[in-house]
């Protein structure tokens, strides 16, 4: 029997609906992160707004992908992977990205922010497994998320959304800066370490509706 060889775009054709929204999901975190680097350069306080304003439009498409997908029965193993990629873009680089464009540049900062995106990458992929392996129960669905999700990360952006229209970027930053042996810190950079440790946490259990 001759098989039929591989057509151009056959990966983009065998997507369904719900992951195009997952990959606008993807877009917005990298649109995020290039107004984060824009504004780095320019100053202006616009751009910094839209980075952050891209979050919530990340977590639309997030929320988006999921109805759609259960709506028209079409889970897929792909569609898992792509909305945990998508996930690590939008709600663990791009807030990382926009700390650091909003004056969290000391090396305890940065250790705090690379801390914060490995846990929701740990996150992610814990999740993962888990749904695996409730894949074989009479629901085949997730009853409760152990940690919170990588998406409750739109409140940290949230509140640098809030401080730069406040005037609270760079030197101007909430909490101001302390110096901790060779390195410089600024508490805000706690909020990621807090939101990370809470991602991770076997105990803290939420109810996923």
């Amino acid at each position: 029997m001759q098989r039929t060889a591989p057509r151009h775009f056959s990966m983009v054709r065998s997507f369904h609906l719900a992951d195009f929204f997952t990959l606008g999901n993807a877009a917005c975190g990298v649109g995020a992160i290039l107004l984060a680097m824009v504004y780095m350069a320019s100053g202006d306080t616009t751009h910094f707004l839209l980075s952050a304003a891209l979050a919530p439009a990340a977590f639309a498409f997030d929320v988006l992908d999921g109805r759609i997908a259960r709506a028209r029965h079409q889970h897929s193993a792909l569609g898992r992977e792509l909305d945990s990629l998508s996930d690590v873009i939008s709600f663990g680089v791009a807030p990382a990205a926009l700390a650091f464009a909003a004056g969290m540049q000391g090396g305890w900062d940065a250790a705090a922010l690379l801390y914060f995106v490995c846990c929701g990458v740990s996150r992610l992929a814990r999740y993962n497994v888990t749904a695996e392996q409730l894949a074989g129960d009479e629901s085949g669905k997730v009853k409760y998320f152990e940690g919170t999700p990588i998406p409750t990360s739109v409140v940290l952006t949230g509140v640098l959304a809030w401080a730069a229209w406040r005037g609270a970027l760079g030197e101007n930053l909430w909490g101001g800066a302390m110096e901790l042996g060779p390195w410089k810190l600024h508490p805000l950079a706690l909020l990621f370490v807090l939101s990370g440790s809470l991602m991770i946490s076997k105990t803290l259990r939420i109810p996923k509706f």
